[in-house]
């Protein structure tokens, strides 16, 4: 039975669409802030990896490039690739490159340096890219904030078709800083919530408790109430100092 599609299945389109446009305006860059921000978005008021798993573009664009065109191997992706150590360390230098180039967009912004046009693939090989961008269209911080998230983005873009050709389609995947950040995230939110079951689960045992309790204290107070009414507790003394006499 053919699964049936729905309008998600088609975002790998998006995927296209994006890097297409920046090659010929280097300002349509911003739109991949999208890419950014939904799978945080999601993963904290959501607690899960919808993003990941079904509107996540680029993972599409290489199921579609590596299963259905069969431009990868397939061959099983290393176990160092999804081991912790490398996928939170992958994701400390990429927010460290992040951070250089918003930092360098602020140097722009203050005017203590000028725009570069051009982009740097794989953080190190910088690529002229002028005719994406004319001069004074839009603030300078702004141009230099396209050309260095483009060169992100692309750059991330060329290391998954790479490992995508010598793995699986979706190697990518495993060591993607995004679904390492939302994954993270998750496991946060999936412990608070067990935190706060357990601690639903031990206040109701202990209004159990007090329900249980409760009748034993409230017949006992009716018994001395009744008592004292009745003069018991007067005949108990009384008898008490009688004793005490003989």
């Amino acid at each position: 039975m053919k699964k049936k599609k729905h309008w998600y299945d088609y975002l790998w389109i998006w995927a296209i669409l994006y890097f297409a446009l920046g090659f010929f305006n280097i300002l349509f860059a911003w739109f991949g802030m999208i890419d950014f921000l939904l799978p945080l978005g999601i993963a904290i008021f959501g607690g899960n990896k919808f993003f990941c798993n079904h509107l996540c573009g680029r993972g599409q664009l290489f199921s579609k490039l590596g299963g259905d065109l069969k431009c990868s191997r397939n061959k099983p992706t290393p176990r160092w690739m999804s081991s912790k150590w490398f996928r939170y360390g992958f994701l400390i230098f990429f927010l460290t490159m992040f951070g250089n180039m918003v930092f360098q967009t602020y140097l722009v912004g203050a005017g203590s340096s000028s725009l570069r046009e051009a982009i740097k693939l794989f953080w190190t090989f910088r690529v002229p890219w002028g005719w994406t961008y004319t001069a004074g269209t839009v603030a300078d911080w702004v141009a230099q904030f396209s050309f260095g998230f483009y060169s992100l983005m692309l750059t991330s873009l060329l290391l998954g078709l790479i490992v995508m050709v010598l793995y699986k389609p979706r190697t990518w995947c495993t060591f993607c800083p995004m679904g390492t950040m939302t994954q993270g995230i998750c496991k946060l939110k999936n412990n608070e919530k067990k935190t706060k079951k357990i601690q639903h689960e031990r206040m109701r045992q202990g209004n159990a408790r007090i329900i249980v309790i409760h009748p034993f204290v409230f017949g006992l107070s009716i018994f001395l109430s009744l008592l004292v009414k009745s003069n018991g507790w007067n005949c108990l003394l009384y008898t008490s100092d009688a004793a005490d006499e003989l």
